[in-house]
């Protein structure tokens, strides 16, 4: 007389997949008349990459602001003061955007291990770190030809 190797029957098989959960594997349970169903993990954006993105984008339009200050204050002489202030704001963004960005990148491409969250969003991360460079670059520009025009407009 041949022995089942336990005393229940084969586990039944999930329904199809209707809606958001979708199983990826079926494990059974040995011993048991129960299954393991593993469900498939869609992939997130990364929120870290959004954020750089967006501390990128603030610093290029806070760069504009310390052009747009720079430029018509230099010949009041107030423009440099306020342009600088201006330029320390979008260089903080601008690198904390770039910090951000590539934190992101790290977290992106370390996931998607077993049983770990998969994250999407290097080009958004990439973006992120460019907007921020750029930024604060436009402002460290423009802060330096606010300051040549003060100075050249002063001189006269």
């Amino acid at each position: 007389m041949s022995q089942q190797p336990y005393p229940y029957p084969a586990p039944v098989p999930p329904p199809p997949p209707s809606g958001r959960w979708q199983p990826e594997r079926v494990d059974q349970v040995p011993g048991t008349e129960f299954a393991l169903v593993q469900l498939r993990v869609e992939p997130l954006t990364s929120g870290l990459a959004i954020g750089s993105l967006l501390a990128g984008i603030a610093a290029i339009l806070v760069s504009m602001l310390v052009l747009c200050f720079g430029l018509l204050g230099a010949q009041d002489g107030w423009g440099a003061v306020v342009g600088g202030a201006f330029t320390l704001l979008s260089v903080i963004g601008g690198v904390g955007a770039i910090v951000v960005g590539l934190v992101a990148r790290r977290q992106i491409r370390g996931s998607g291990g077993s049983g770990q969250v998969r994250f999407t969003g290097r080009g958004i991360a990439a973006a992120g770190i460019s907007c921020g460079a750029v930024g604060a670059g436009i402002a460290l520009a423009a802060l330096a030809l606010s300051l040549m025009l003060q100075l050249s407009s002063s001189g006269t």
